[in-house]
């Protein structure tokens, strides 16, 4: 069976720390956009329908954009991706023991969050 995938409503830019500050600044003060305080110390703010995450991201040295995923069978979605040649990437970033999700990289080296659609973040 094929999986359902649509897009999440999570979008994560991870930026380096010399333009962390500034970046958050930025949609904080410049676009005044509303923040995400739910979640501290996660930075965020409502971006439309969608949140973004502002996180700091040592060894980097420039901003990338992250974006999130969701699907209604995690199993499927796995085999799915597997069977069409799409890079796991799971190393790039700790999900923690228990979350069932998993990260692979597009053809255009963008990061993704493949998640269930549960509405938890």
């Amino acid at each position: 069976m094929k999986p359902t995938f649509n897009g999440g409503r999570n979008i994560a830019m991870k930026v380096p720390p010399h333009q962390y500050e500034a970046t958050v600044a930025f949609y904080r003060d410049i676009l005044g956009l509303e923040p995400i305080e739910h979640h501290q110390p996660a930075i965020g703010f409502k971006f439309g329908m969608n949140q973004l995450w502002i996180d700091r991201a040592p060894g980097m040295s420039q901003a990338e954009l992250w974006l999130e995923v969701v699907t209604d069978d995690i199993g499927a979605a796995e085999e799915h991706l597997r069977q069409a040649g799409i890079a796991r990437c799971d190393e790039i970033e700790d999900l923690g023991e228990g979350f069932a999700g998993f990260w692979i990289s597009s053809p255009a080296s963008i990061i993704h969050l493949i998640d269930l659609k549960s509405g938890a973040w």
